[in-house]
């Protein structure tokens, strides 16, 4: 039985990159809950997981998985979450979404839980969205210079890890770095094209020795979704309606984890040191910032840590009221699990009786 007071957390998706991620990191953080119930496809049910040390199996999901359940962690396709989060919420759970089926939603809380932890408590529909994994490389760290400066304008340029696009886009990275290791490609119009073939995957264009300014489907004039959903995130998140952003997505070789250029106008002059002093002591940042040294913080050495990692501070050329940032964050834990498992925290530590 679980001990009195703590909740029922099921992780819906648990054996997808992401709920792998998530079962780690339950397993990392203070333990505060009850049973952790493992749900997925009924392809994946009947398998054995581990969760805080013990094996634990996959239920088929329905809608008598979410029996006696508290708090639901979702990560599915927008398509399953459209159906099954109110289904789990009907139930009684409280839902945790990280798919993009409710982030824009007008009664769904987009919550970011170093940034606008408030929003968390009003939930009209049972269901908070976790924010994209592009969206929260970089918000943390704009959080809290926000919060002293006040942003007026940002514009943005992503370099997004191929785990971003699942495990189709991990395998297919490194399927062609296997077909260009050790050749000369790369050193003629359309030789890594030529060598690769067909697969690329969920990429229009090869990404081993290459970067792709795309990621997500096409909107109007020639915008992406993702583009479009890092500026409505952020957005939402700060509760900036009309904050004028630009966005540009690009897909590089890297496995995990994502890194941002930023260039953020406030709305007032700002000094580098006091940037440096707010991000140095901003909850969820870790200030890598020497270059003399050569101390920046790149995807290879920021993988599988749990900050936001800020480096390049610098006051805008031509701006006294713009900094311009480097950002990187892992994007399977804060720009995706763990996000969404601070979220679940905020909520089971609201008195008893919410809802």
């Amino acid at each position: 039985m679980a001990p009195t007071g703590r909740p029922t957390l099921a992780v819906v998706g648990a054996t997808g990159a992401v709920g792998t991620v998530m079962l780690q990191i339950l397993s990392q953080r203070a333990d505060v809950w009850g049973e952790i119930r493992l749900i997925a496809s009924p392809r994946s049910a009947g398998r054995k997981l581990s969760v805080r040390g013990a094996e634990t199996e996959v239920v088929a999901l329905s809608e008598e998985a979410f029996d006696g359940v508290g708090i639901a962690l979702f990560d599915v396709p927008d398509e399953v979450a459209a159906v099954w989060a109110p289904v789990a919420a009907a139930r009684g759970a409280v839902v945790v979404d990280n798919s993009g089926a409710f982030r824009m939603d007008p009664h769904v809380p987009l919550a970011v839980p170093e940034v606008n932890p408030h929003t968390v408590r009003s939930r009209p529909r049972g269901i908070v969205a976790n924010p994209g994994c592009t969206t929260l490389t970089m918000i943390v760290a704009l959080g809290a210079l926000h919060a002293e400066f006040g942003l007026r304008e940002l514009v943005v340029s992503s370099y997004q890890a191929v785990s971003g696009a699942g495990r189709a886009g991990v395998e297919t990275l490194r399927s062609q770095l296997s077909l260009v290791a050790g050749t000369e490609l790369g050193t003629k119009p359309g030789d890594v094209r030529r060598a690769v073939g067909d697969g690329t995957g969920p990429f229009p264009e090869p990404v081993a020795l290459n970067v792709v300014p795309w990621a997500g489907a096409l909107r109007e004039d020639g915008w992406s979704s993702e583009e479009m959903a890092v500026r409505d995130e952020t957005r939402k998140i700060l509760g900036l309606p009309r904050l004028p952003v630009a966005v540009t997505c690009v897909r590089v070789p890297v496995v995990t984890t994502h890194s941002l250029t930023v260039h953020a106008r406030f709305q007032r002059e700002v000094g580098v040191d006091g940037a440096r002093e707010i991000l140095a002591t901003a909850p969820g940042v870790v200030l890598c910032d020497d270059p003399e040294a050569g101390e920046f913080p790149t995807p290879a050495d920021v993988v599988g840590t749990d900050p936001t990692w800020v480096g390049r501070v610098r006051r805008a050329l031509d701006d006294p009221a713009a900094l311009e940032l480097f950002v990187c964050g892992d994007n399977l834990r804060k720009g995706a699990a763990l996000n969404a498992v601070q979220i679940a925290e905020v909520i089971a530590a609201e008195p008893a009786g919410r809802g």
